[in-house]
């Protein structure tokens, strides 16, 4: 076998996310469901704050459902705030991300597939190689993590339903902020990305 360490998955598989993130972002057949809330909350808050970038929204949001997860397990441990550490660490690089990702020419139609596959793909490794390493993940994954092991469920069986339940949620959410069936950020491709990433997930794992 050969040595792939941990702390390397650590580093990958952020980047990964954050790239990943960046690519659906500018293919604009909607983000990823696990980010579609935060984006929105960037998109809404950022027209009055415009300082307010989608890096901050992200670990804005994930330090809330860091609190709701302490709630539901009735447990803390000290690694928990590692977590919101990472968050931080990945909101700087997702800003960075999207202004790299800016220059891309994303006006053919073929050019938004090749991006949004890109980050759907991107998406699935970031998520795996953060389930193989020590180190605290985002928050997203840690709640992923830590309620399917207290409700004993399917780590990926769980990743599914936390995926659409977080669509459900960025629907609602663009609905309030811009207008009854206005779809921002949330389309065609966050459904599919829903849809799939459970099962991707699985399989890069199982790779992996």
């Amino acid at each position: 076998k050969k040595v792939f360490y941990s702390e390397l998955a650590y580093i990958v598989g952020l980047v990964s996310l954050a790239l990943s993130a960046a690519f659906m972002e500018r293919a604009d057949f909607g983000v990823s469901m696990v980010v579609a809330p935060a984006y929105l909350l960037h998109l809404k808050v950022s027209q009055y704050l415009p300082f307010f970038s989608f890096g901050m929204a992200e670990y804005t949001l994930q330090a809330v459902l860091l609190i709701v997860m302490v709630i539901v397990i009735r447990k803390f441990r000290l690694s928990y705030l590692f977590s919101f550490v990472t968050a931080v660490v990945y909101g700087f690089v997702l800003d960075l991300s999207m202004m790299c990702v800016a220059f891309i020419p994303s006006e053919l139609l073929v050019t938004r597939i090749i991006l949004y596959i890109i980050g759907l793909l991107g998406c699935a490794i970031g998520v795996s190689l953060l389930f193989h390493t020590y180190i605290s993940p985002e928050v997203y994954e840690l709640f992923v993590k830590e309620v399917s092991g207290i409700m004993k469920v399917d780590i990926n069986k769980f990743k599914t339903i936390y995926d659409l339940s977080s669509c459900v949620l960025a629907i609602i959410m663009s609905f309030m902020f811009f207008g009854l069936w206005h779809f921002e950020g949330v389309k065609i491709g966050t459904v599919v990305c829903a849809l799939l990433n459970g099962v991707t997930i699985g399989m890069f794992s199982k790779l992996f």
